[in-house]
């Protein structure tokens, strides 16, 4: 009989955390941006240089969001492991006893626990310790620069969207183009992550959807406000 392998998506969490943020802010932000300004005037170079100013300032706030923010992470990570590997070295029968009473509190037997410890010790003392008391592992550690570039890239694709509109739609109905290939692609984005992060697409489109019709309705308001009050 062959067993169905049941699928993770532990090892997604990172990279698939930094690109739907960057992707839907890139889109989001940027579409906003575009329809509060042509909402206040009707001037395409006036648009596309917003749509462009937006997807440039957000993608590069968004890699230096997320650098600092995973190098904070990393540092603690760092300083987390520096401090293990001399108590390991200092008090390494203490720090053998603390690993197995980790097992012991997961329902492992005391005998199979120290037995265990004592085990994974021998073999890389740091790495167990790392992962079962810590928390760190391949998987989660930080990742400063990959965060950056995975930030900064999908902002940007997200944003060229808005900027290919505002550059080809008709410029009387921009703001309804713009929503209108917006929300789609809002739904796509949020029916993909919610695939690859395991979870139920249907609340992920709508919850997606909400909140970018608010925002995109709330920046049309503005933009039409200043226009009026501006002529």
């Amino acid at each position: 009989m062959h067993h169905q392998l049941v699928k993770h998506y532990e090892n997604r969490v990172g990279w698939l955390r930094a690109a739907v943020l960057g992707a839907n802010d890139g889109l989001l932000s940027t579409t906003s941006i575009v329809i509060g300004i042509a909402a206040a005037t009707p001037d395409r170079n006036t648009i596309i240089l917003a749509a462009l100013a937006g997807m440039i300032a957000g993608a590069m706030s968004m890699a230096a969001g997320e650098y600092v923010s995973v190098s904070s992470q990393e540092d603690t990570e760092k300083a987390d492991l520096l401090r293990e590997k001399r108590e390991l070295e200092q008090i390494p029968e203490i720090e053998l006893k603390e690993l197995a009473k980790i097992y012991e509190r997961r329902g492992v037997s005391k005998e199979t626990a120290l037995q265990v410890a004592t085990e994974l010790t021998e073999h890389d003392a740091l790495a167990a310790h790392a992962h079962d008391e810590l928390g760190i592992n391949e998987i989660t550690q930080a990742k400063p620069l990959q965060a950056a570039i995975a930030s900064f890239g999908s902002f940007a694709l997200g944003a060229l969207l808005p900027f290919a509109v505002s550059i080809s739609a008709p410029i009387k109905e921009m703001v309804y183009f713009q929503y209108g290939f917006s929300i789609v692609f809002l739904m796509v984005l949020g029916a993909i992550s919610a695939k690859t992060g395991g979870s139920k697409i249907g609340i992920a489109v709508l919850r997606i959807c909400f909140w970018g019709t608010v925002a995109m309705g709330v920046t049309a308001l503005i933009g039409h406000r200043f226009g009026v009050n501006v002529s």
